[in-house]
């Protein structure tokens, strides 16, 4: 069946200690996430740690937000985040999306890159580009917040 891989790139004026707090404490997310306005009604629940390897986060909404899960399974403070997706609703699927954060002098350059195995949709849409582009337009926006929320955080600490 194969692979989907989906990688979107922002680099931030801002150090990886300053952006991985948002990154790898999930009720962060709401600052910063590309889906966190799809729906104003969103019910959401945190469980597990408060942050980093086991920290969980439920999420379920009307139509597009749909209902799934997130889960920290890997953490190696400050440049990398692994977070495993399920999706239950609006179509059942399991990803995993990873963060790296790569120090450039002052800077930092953040790689967003999602996995998971094609579903049926996924491989009629990728030879396309649609999911790519549908998927990476996500990543591009919440970096784009991510990359704000950051350099806001950095430029107040100065």
């Amino acid at each position: 069946m194969g692979e989907y891989t989906v990688t979107r790139t922002e680099t931030i004026a801002a150090l990886p200690d300053q952006i991985y707090p948002l990154i790898v404490d999930l009720h962060e997310w709401r600052r910063w996430s590309p889906w966190e306005d799809i729906d104003p009604d969103l019910h959401r629940e945190y469980s597990g740690a408060d942050s980093g390897i086991g920290a969980k986060y439920a999420w379920s909404g009307n139509g597009k937000a749909g209902k799934g899960t997130m889960e920290i399974v890997e953490d190696t403070a400050p440049t990398r985040v692994a977070v495993a997706v399920v999706f239950e609703k609006p179509m059942k699927s399991s990803s995993t999306s990873v963060f790296t954060l790569a120090p450039r002098e002052a800077m930092t350059e953040v790689t967003w890159t999602m996995t998971g195995p094609h579903s049926l949709f996924s491989r009629i849409a990728a030879p396309l580009g649609l999911f790519d582009r549908m998927l990476g337009k996500d990543f591009e926006k919440g970096l784009t917040a991510l990359k704000s929320e950051a350099e806001g955080a950095a430029g107040q600490r100065e």
